[in-house]
């Protein structure tokens, strides 16, 4: 009979279903891909027996798996390794880490992805552009977002340049920064070169950020890298992009556009997006909106971009959901 360590992952997945029974197993099933339960089944299939110490060694390192990602959940890898440490002993807590680490395929920065964003920029804004890029790029798009847009404006446009630019970035520096910040913030994996940043990244980041951040960096992006500038706006939806809607999608976010809203955004928009918003009104809400938007009077600039905002949320909500279609341009077209 082979030991547990000479199994490999699909084959401890099977003893473990097969150890705690068919409901338990069905209930644990629903959760994986078909290619996943394929495989599985396949080397449940092949089990012809099983002893209960290989049982016991399987359930034993799945209880230290679970144990340990509860643990990195609550406070990161280091916390996790400092508890399994005192509770399992030092190597076969670094064993734990490591397989864990690799099966769950856990991201650098970690830690901080349950971390305040207001805190985080407390620890980061003082470092270099290059350090703080490494480190957004890393964090969920709606994090990264509100540390950008809380950084100096001068900073802001740069960090963003660095992201888009950013390829592959060796595991020793990650880990050195990754450290250094763990250790900042305290006081209140894998071995392969780790790839992030670049333009999808930072166009994620600037689709999470306020109106008035994103104009200030792709402003500033036109000026010190136009090409690179003209990539990130063919990947990104800014409310200027209606015009660019076919009439059946812009009918579609319509339905869904709160009018004082709308008539918030119209008031600061061109004379194009008027106008393409208002072919797709019937004739007597089109002068409805004209009459809402002349009552307004004057508006603050902020509350016109923070209604385009969430103007712009709307459709890309919709487009990510399928319901409507945006062509970017670069091969994108549509084809009615």
């Amino acid at each position: 009979m082979e030991t547990a360590k000479m199994l490999s992952s699909r084959q401890k997945a099977a003893v473990f279903l097969i150890s705690i029974g068919t409901e338990k197993s069905a209930e644990v099933m629903k959760h994986l891909s078909e290619e996943e339960i394929e495989q599985i089944t396949l080397e449940i299939a092949h089990v012809r027996k099983i002893d209960g110490e290989q049982v016991d060694a399987v359930n034993r390192e799945f209880a230290q798996l679970f144990m340990a990602s509860q643990y990195i959940s609550q406070g990161g890898i280091e916390y996790a390794k400092q508890v399994l440490e005192r509770a399992l002993g030092n190597e076969v807590a670094m064993d734990v880490i490591n397989r864990l680490s690799s099966n769950l395929q856990i991201k650098p920065f970690d830690f901080i992805r349950k971390t305040d964003p207001s805190q985080v920029l407390n620890f980061i804004q003082g470092e270099h552009p290059q350090t703080i890029a490494l480190i957004l790029s890393y964090l969920d798009p709606e994090q990264a977002a509100a540390i950008v847009s809380a950084l100096p404006a001068e900073k802001q446009a740069d960090v963003a340049r660095r992201i888009a630019i950013m390829d592959r970035t060796s595991p020793e520096i990650i880990r050195e920064v990754e450290s250094i910040l763990e250790r900042k913030i305290s006081t209140l994996g894998s071995q392969d070169y780790t790839s992030t940043g670049g333009i999808k990244s930072i166009v994620n980041i600037l689709n999470n950020v306020d109106r008035s951040t994103e104009k200030t960096i792709l402003e500033t992006l036109e000026v010190q890298d136009p090409e690179l500038s003209e990539e990130i706006k063919k990947l990104m939806f800014i409310f200027e992009d209606i015009i660019k809607m076919d009439d059946r999608s812009i009918q579609m976010v319509l339905r869904e556009v709160d009018t004082k809203d709308l008539s918030l955004a119209l008031k600061g928009s061109s004379e194009e997006v008027n106008i393409k918003i208002k072919k797709n009104m019937s004739k007597r809400a089109s002068q409805i909106l004209e009459e809402d938007i002349s009552f307004l009077g004057p508006v603050r600039l902020r509350d016109v971009e923070e209604a385009q905002q969430r103007i712009v949320n709307i459709i890309r909500r919709l487009e990510d959901s399928g319901e409507i279609v945006i062509s970017r341009g670069g091969g994108d077209e549509l084809i009615v």
